[in-house]
This record gives structure tokens, C-alpha cells and sequence, in this order.
């Protein structure tokens, strides 16, 4: 954590395929847990600082396709809510943030068009816009930025490029380890590290999370500002106040219940 001020952020994050709820394993081999709404909302209840959902096949159609599931949520979670996939241009942001998100998390279009981090930021606001980094690693010490859920190699360096992001007007990262994502194997903490050292703006780990050692090193030794979690609440291996407990009674500054 680089500013003392703010509260490291319990994050769950919600993978979506149609109308379902699903969970994979490096972003692959997906399995249906459920309704969405009925996690999202135990998971508000359980004290969540935020929520991000991701339009896991919106690439696939060409846009998001999270509205109907967004609104229904925003009418009952009064957290704030990111919202990611297939968001490709400023009315598509527009119409997520109608829905009731409070940011949007772009991926493969600030890619294709890096223009639009700025258009998104200068008409929403730089909270508004999340750069969404799917990083896989290509040798000792460095990582690609991957898209279309880590399918798709982009050539870019994800040191470069979230440097890249921040000047161009991004007010967050997410970053997703797709080697780790769905393993419980950890985050990859070389990796958050050297992110969260080169902007100056909140890096949400993402892809990894098995135990609260875990959420401890991506705060401690990565400097996550927040942490975003599936797999542990989705099959009820950890529980969010548990979580909240644990990082307390280890020293970090998180939100009080």
C-alpha cells in the first residue's frame, strides 16, 4: 500500500456467461455456480467494499450484456460496482454506468484503441475508467498483456503499458494474473509489485487467491491497494468477515464492519 490513507478494499469478483455465474481456472474450463444476484447480494451483506463483474464472452458478441443483471443489482447493493467486458466505446460506458455501475473496466479496447481510456476519462471522470490488464508472464521478470480473456496476445509489455494507461487518464488498474487466476496458488506478487511501483494510481490483485497469507503478501509485499477474490467465496473456502478479521489482526487498514 502506498497511501497510508486508504483502506485496502475486499473486493469479490463476479465472472459472467449469459445469465450465469461462473468460475474457471486461468480464465478457462468454466463451470456455472449460480445466479448471479444471489451471490452479489450475500456478498453485500457479508460487508464487500465493491463488486466488479466481468462480461466474460462479451467479446464474443461484440458488447456488454451485463445491464439487466447490473440494474437488478444496484437496486439492492449500495456498494460501488466496476463493470468489465466488451466495452468498446464511450455510449458503451455510458449506458453500463446508466445501468448503475460506477466504473467500467476496459481491456480490449483501450488496446485496439488507447484513445479511449481519455475519452472515458474526460467525459466520466478518471475514477470512472479502469484500465483491465490480463497479464501472463513471458520470461523471468516480465509479462505480456493478454486479451479477449487472456486469449489473445497484444505484444505489449504490462510495465509499459499500465504506465502508458495512467498517462493516457486511467484512474485504476485491475490486474489479472492468468497464470494464477482460478489455482488458489497465490497472486503473482513480483508482478503486482512492479505494477503497483510504476503508477501512481490504486492496483486491484486479481487471479490467485487461495488463503488469507495470500490477501496479506498482495497488500504487504505486492502494495495492492485492494483485492479481488472469486474462487474462495464462490465455493465458501474463506467468508468475507473472516477475511476482514484476519487482515485486521495483521496489521492492515481495512474498513471497519
Amino acid at each position: 500500500m502506498r497511501c497510508g490513507m486508504s483502506n485496502v478494499r475486499l473486493i469479490p469478483r463476479l465472472d459472467i456467461k449469459g445469465p450465469n455465474l461462473i468460475k474457471g481456472i486461468r480464465l478457462e474450463g468454466l463451470r456455472v455456480m449460480g445466479d448471479p444476484q444471489e451471490f452479489a447480494l450475500r456478498y453485500y451483506e457479508a460487508g464487500a467494499d465493491e463488486l466488479i463483474y466481468m462480461d466474460i464472452v462479451a467479446s464474443l458478441y461484440g458488447r456488454n450484456n451485463l445491464s439487466d443483471i447490473i440494474r437488478r443489482a444496484a437496486d439492492q447493493v449500495y456498494i460501488p460496482i466496476t463493470v468489465g467486458g466488451g466495452i468498446r466505446s464511450v455510449d458503451d460506458a455510458r449506458h453500463i454506468l446508466r445501468s448503475g455501475a460506477d466504473k467500467v473496466a476496459i481491456n480490449t479496447a483501450a488496446v485496439a484503441n488507447p484513445a479511449l481510456i481519455t475519452q472515458v476519462a474526460h467525459r466520466f471522470g478518471s475514477q470512472a475508467m479502469v484500465l483491465s490488464v490480463e497479464a501472463k508472464q513471458v520470461a523471468p521478470e516480465r509479462w505480456e498483456a493478454y486479451t479477449n480473456n487472456g486469449r489473445e496476445r497484444t505484444g505489449l509489455d504490462v510495465i509499459e503499458w499500465v504506465k502508458r494507461g495512467v498517462e493516457l487518464g486511467a484512474g485504476e488498474i485491475l490486474l489479472t494474473s492468468v497464470d494464477r487466476e482460478g489455482t488458489r496458488k497465490g497472486f503473482e506478487i513480483d508482478l503486482l509489485r512492479q505494477v503497483s511501483e510504476a503508477v501512481p494510481i490504486p492496483v486491484i490483485a486479481s487471479g490467485g487467491m487461495g488463503s488469507i497469507e495470500d490477501l496479506l503478501d498482495a497488500v504487504k509485499l505486492g502494495h495492492a491497494d485492494a483485492v479481488a477474490m472469486a474462487d474462495v467465496l464462490h465455493y465458501k473456502r474463506l467468508a468475507l468477515p473472516d477475511i476482514r478479521i484476519a487482515a485486521r489482526e495483521a496489521g492492515l487498514a481495512v474498513r471497519s464492519i
